[in-house]
């Protein structure tokens, strides 16, 4: 599925033509979609002993972004859904916080009242016209510069999938190293940068790939698959390419990159399978909520009922938990 030997040659100037990106980026080891997918299904047919299954469950709820991106949404919903990141289970001081709430750039300064400086919980927000992506490079600076003043820890930005999928890898390239400066503070901090491709609309594995590492050549913090407004978002053959991207990435670089798969994760189950691809092709070293995320808005309910059962021998109803 991909070559152990990511040479190092010529990274530091892939990036300096168009031309020279091309080359590298359709220099990488082609997926072999069947493989992947044979690969994916062996891995989520595996299971896990009950006595790691506790363990498991609380470190996904740890790596939750809870997320609410609804025209809907009001500052009373994100102060409910930064409470609950606080204190997810309320019957139980145990239940892990999640690692953040991510909402839009004019939900920041409400989550960052409720969650605070140093709680642990990070305030992410959607930027650079999320969903689509179609706007103008000042419009997604200053969507991205509005967010982090607002008191963002991270910036979930979207790529233009128009401009790679018509090969144009150097403006994407430039636009998430822009988004990566934009993130910057006055203070020289900076707020970490999730890049969302939107797998579902990239057609290929082959592609799944290459902006994995056009991402990262362009400073990434994290890669992301989906905005989750298109089917298919994650899926665990693109989430296993993503993986081996960061995994080839640090072997030719020595640096991490995070991943997070979003959309249509809603169960414990579902989340497990996660966990065993990242362990298994990745390396234990990503199964930490630094390096791993779930973007979900229903899989820590769900999670939350799992770990109850673990804890008391009964299934509790979905009044248990709250609805978000």
């Amino acid at each position: 599925m991909t070559s152990n030997a990511t040479t190092t040659a010529g990274l530091s100037d892939v990036t300096s033509s168009d031309a020279a990106l091309r080359r590298f980026l359709h220099g990488l080891p082609g997926v072999d979609q069947v493989g992947a997918e044979a690969r994916a299904a062996g891995l989520a047919t595996r299971s896990i002993k009950t006595t790691a299954k506790a363990h498991a469950i609380d470190l996904a709820v740890r790596m939750v972004d809870l997320t609410t991106l609804e025209g809907q949404d009001t500052h009373g919903k994100v102060r409910a859904l930064a409470a609950k990141a606080l204190r997810p289970d309320p019957t139980d001081a145990s239940c892990p916080r999640t690692a953040a709430v991510c909402v839009y750039p004019d939900m920041v300064t409400t989550a960052r009242e409720v969650l605070g400086a140093d709680s642990g919980v990070a305030v992410a927000a959607v930027a650079t016209a999320f969903p689509s992506g179609r706007a103008s490079m000042a419009v997604k600076l200053a969507d991205t510069r509005d967010a982090v003043a607002a008191g963002a820890d991270e910036i979930d930005m979207v790529i233009d999938r128009g401009a790679f999928l018509s090969g144009r890898y150097l403006q994407v390239h430039d636009e998430i190293a822009a988004v990566r400066e934009a993130c910057r503070r006055p203070d020289g901090t900076e707020a970490h940068l999730k890049v969302i491709f939107e797998t579902g609309e990239l057609q290929t594995y082959d592609n799944v790939r290459r902006v994995s590492w056009l991402a990262m050549l362009a400073g990434a913090h994290f890669i992301k698959t989906s905005t989750g407004k298109v089917q298919p978002a994650a899926t665990l053959p693109v989430t296993l390419v993503m993986l081996e991207a960061v995994r080839d990435w640090r072997r030719a670089t020595g640096q991490m990159v995070g991943v997070k798969p979003a959309g249509g994760i809603r169960t414990t189950k579902d989340a497990l399978k996660y966990l065993v691809v990242v362990n298994e092709v990745a390396g234990t070293d990503w199964l930490d909520p630094a390096w791993f995320r779930f973007g979900a808005s229903t899989l820590l309910n769900d999670l939350l009922l799992q770990r109850h059962k673990l804890r008391t021998g009964r299934y509790s109803g979905p009044d248990y938990v709250t609805l978000d």
